[in-house]
């Protein structure tokens, strides 16, 4: 009995695992652009829901991409706490998040919004792909960079994001995963 019960442990780790790669791929596929890696974690028939600014299926939402992120010089999405219930192949997910963009200069401005995605999971063909995501949106803020505050983050090194980013030469096996 305790072997089944590690077992079944274990499998529920390995499920929670995969559910988490997903949202670090997301974070990664926004920002860095990457539409076949954004389009690895939906199912083709899935819905994503992203409030009053976006609703429909994967091809639409990386269609969409582009135009949403062209004003900003820069995103980083963080993933933070999540929780996860299995049932089989069917999964719930709740993930909080805090999303900082960046316009392009002149004029730079600095938005940071957070949230939780409220995801439904399913496991085809022995892989885990979102099937629905809705949005709960917790805050927003919106202020002007600091000018000196942009110059001391360029002084520390590389910066940036999208195709450009300097991790797709410095993690070349990142740069392929899908």
């Amino acid at each position: 009995m305790i072997q089944d019960r590690d077992s079944a442990e274990l499998r529920e780790l390995i499920d929670k695992e995969a559910l988490r790669g997903i949202a670090a791929r997301y974070a990664r596929a926004i920002d860095r652009r990457d539409r076949e890696l954004l389009l690895s974690c939906y199912h083709d028939d899935a819905i994503d829901h992203h409030g009053a600014m976006f609703r429909g299926g994967p091809l639409d939402y990386a269609d969409w991409q582009p135009d949403v992120m062209a004003p900003f010089e820069v995103t980083a999405h963080y993933m933070l706490n999540s929780s996860y219930a299995l049932d089989g192949d069917i999964a719930e997910g709740e993930l909080y998040f805090i999303a900082y963009h960046r316009t392009h200069p002149p004029g730079a401005r600095e938005m940071i919004v957070g949230g939780r995605y409220l995801d439904k999971y399913e496991r085809r063909a022995g892989v885990w792909k979102i099937a629905y995501r809705s949005l709960v949106w917790d805050l927003s803020s919106d202020f002007a960079a600091d000018p000196a505050q942009l110059a001391f983050l360029r002084s520390l090194g590389d910066s940036g994001c999208g195709a450009a980013d300097v991790s797709f030469t410095a993690l070349p096996m990142l740069a392929g995963r899908r």
